[in-house]
């Protein structure tokens, strides 16, 4: 795996237990990079979904797989903020095809994907050559407030 020099790098297996870890880190490095404590929040309780998305149905359950997350913070000509990817060795889905269950249909469970494109401002998924997918999410610096943005996805 090549790092593209990101700032941090993690790689965990696909246990649940490494979740609160995974989320603590997130919320730390959030903070640090200027972002206040709702969006913050937000952005580990975003990856958290993610993380658990690809623990429950890209890895079903199996508790010993890689998935690896990756942080950057956003400044080169950028709006200041973080950029995050996870990736996995799980098996390959369209990325179109990844949707959260209609929000009318009253059940627990099922908003993840909901979650993640409500609290970033960009989120992009896209199958990883030859195994596996990539999710990355964007959250911009001063997007304080939750509202929904485009998804992107894209197959390499």
């Amino acid at each position: 795996m090549s790092s593209n020099d990101s700032a941090v790098e993690l790689k965990i297996l696909s246990d649940p237990i490494y979740l609160a870890g995974a989320r603590e880190m997130i919320l730390g490095i959030s903070r640090r990079l200027g972002f206040n404590e709702a969006p913050a929040t937000q952005i580990a309780l975003a990856v958290d979904e993610a993380l658990a998305n690809v623990i429950n149905h890209g890895y079903e359950r199996q508790n010993d797989r890689p998935i690896w997350i990756r942080i950057w913070p956003t400044t080169d000509g950028q709006t200041p903020g973080l950029r995050l990817t996870i990736e996995d060795e799980a098996k390959q889905i369209d990325p179109d095809s990844i949707c959260g269950r209609d929000l009318d249909d009253v059940k627990p469970g099922g908003l993840g994907v909901h979650i993640i494109r409500e609290v970033m401002d960009k989120v992009i998924y896209e199958q990883r050559d030859p195994v596996g997918m990539r999710l990355t999410l964007i959250k911009e610096l001063g997007c304080e407030c939750s509202h929904a943005h485009p998804t992107e996805t894209t197959n390499e």
